[in-house]
């Protein structure tokens, strides 16, 4: 049903990639392309007028680029989750981009099914790492220590961590547990807080890290 769709927000300066991907997505019975932006200024005003489930993002555009656009819906607390729709040769800009909020990407030359799977797949709460980025963002992670933190979690934060490693949305969390889902973002925000972390993609390749994935 319509009220059921995934609705989604186009953010790309180049009108053939907008089309294109339009093109891809209006095939599709579960998703509904809501609206179009050609810098990240404009993507995130539209994100906060439309108020998407997902954003197909470009890294690279004027006015603002992605990462910005990353950090400034951070800052505004918009739900939406964010899919870096990027060329093979941005791959390094694809780190930043995880750090500053994304919850994964795609290429450019994506076919069709694939696309459709990776939207569904973050609006289920699933964060989507290619092996070689999720490398580089644990290289990091560790460069930047934080290995201690991890003793201030309480058992049930534990559980839920490993759950979050393994890719699983709240509600997901919720049913293994037989928690609420209420409950279970309670437990996240404390992981994050206590973690110093500002996401599920970071809490992830924390508990990958740190041997707490399940």
């Amino acid at each position: 049903m319509a009220d059921n769709r995934i609705r989604v927000l186009l953010v790309d300066d180049h009108q053939v990639v907008r089309r294109g991907l339009r093109t891809f997505l209006e095939v599709q019975d579960d998703i509904e392309v809501v609206g179009e932006a050609s810098d990240g200024a404009e993507g995130v005003a539209r994100t906060e007028e439309l108020r998407p489930d997902v954003v197909l993002m470009d890294v690279k555009m004027p006015v603002m680029d992605g990462v910005e656009a990353l950090r400034k819906l951070r800052e505004l607390a918009n739900p939406a989750r964010v899919l870096i729709v990027t060329s093979f040769t941005e791959q390094r800009t694809v780190v930043p981009a995880l750090r500053a909020g994304a919850a994964g990407y795609v290429y450019k030359d994506v076919d069709p099914d694939a696309l459709a799977g990776a939207i569904r797949s973050v609006h289920a709460g699933h964060v989507l790492l290619q092996p070689e980025v999720a490398g580089a963002l644990l290289s990091q992670e560790e460069t930047n220590g934080g290995q201690g933190r991890g003793n201030s979690l309480t058992e049930r934060e534990r559980e839920v961590l490993g759950l979050i490693a393994d890719g699983r949305s709240n509600r997901e969390i919720a049913r293994a547990l037989v928690l609420s889902e209420k409950t279970v973002k309670t437990h996240v925000s404390n992981i994050l807080m206590k973690l110093d972390l500002a996401d599920r993609t970071q809490a992830a390749l924390w508990a990958v890290r740190h041997g707490a994935a399940g």
